[in-house]
């Protein structure tokens, strides 16, 4: 069974519909108990990363997913707030990756006008061929973010927008993944496939 990580987050719903398709057992939990006994967790995330942090921590679970030995992976802002800071509403995170989370850059590092939030399709060149097995080099998933990762030692899959971000990151059993595979057509339901394989 395959535990999803329940902080009151907007796209539950849509990580939810991806495991039903793909014909998955799920439960939406806050429990440690549950998700210590779940083979894979998901820790999606929508929204602002001082919010999630707060209802994380209210739900008592801030400490303990950093103790999960099954393979984690957290979606956009779940991917963020496992890193160890985020400049959004200067939040301290949970510290699983080192790395720290920026605001994407209003201008390129040609000094052309970005335009922030960074929404829609973008190509991801990635380094770990288990989560990106059958998926093609530089394919396409879909982004909806303002704040994006520093690329450092644990980077795994690399996004160009006006600058270049860490858009996958991976940490032992831990993943971050900033684009949402959930909604990233067949590309997506592959790369969720290869880490439901993963042990």
């Amino acid at each position: 069974m395959v535990g999803i990580i329940d902080y009151k987050t907007g796209n539950l719903r849509s990580v939810e519909n991806a495991l039903y398709r793909a014909g998955v057992e799920y439960a939406v939990t806050a429990e440690p108990a549950i998700l210590h006994s779940c083979s894979h967790i998901l820790l999606p995330g929508v929204g602002d990363a001082g919010w999630a942090m707060g209802r994380i921590c209210e739900n008592g679970i801030a400490d303990i997913i950093a103790t999960f030995t099954q393979p984690v992976m957290g979606i956009c802002l779940g991917m963020q707030i496992m890193c160890s800071y985020s400049e959004e509403s200067d939040t301290r995170c949970l510290g699983i990756f080192p790395g720290k989370i920026r605001r994407i850059p209003e201008k390129s590092t040609e000094g052309e006008k970005i335009k922030v939030p960074h929404i829609g399709w973008n190509s991801v060149r990635y380094n770990d061929n288990e989560l990106f097995d059958g998926i093609r080099q530089d394919e396409y998933f879909y982004f909806v973010h303002s704040y994006c990762a520093e690329i450092d030692e644990y980077t795994a899959g690399v996004t160009v927008y006006g600058t270049e971000f860490g858009s996958v990151l991976r940490r032992g059993n831990f993943i971050g993944c900033q684009f949402h595979p959930e909604k990233s057509g067949t590309a997506g339901e592959r790369l969720l496939k290869n880490f439901l394989k993963m042990k």
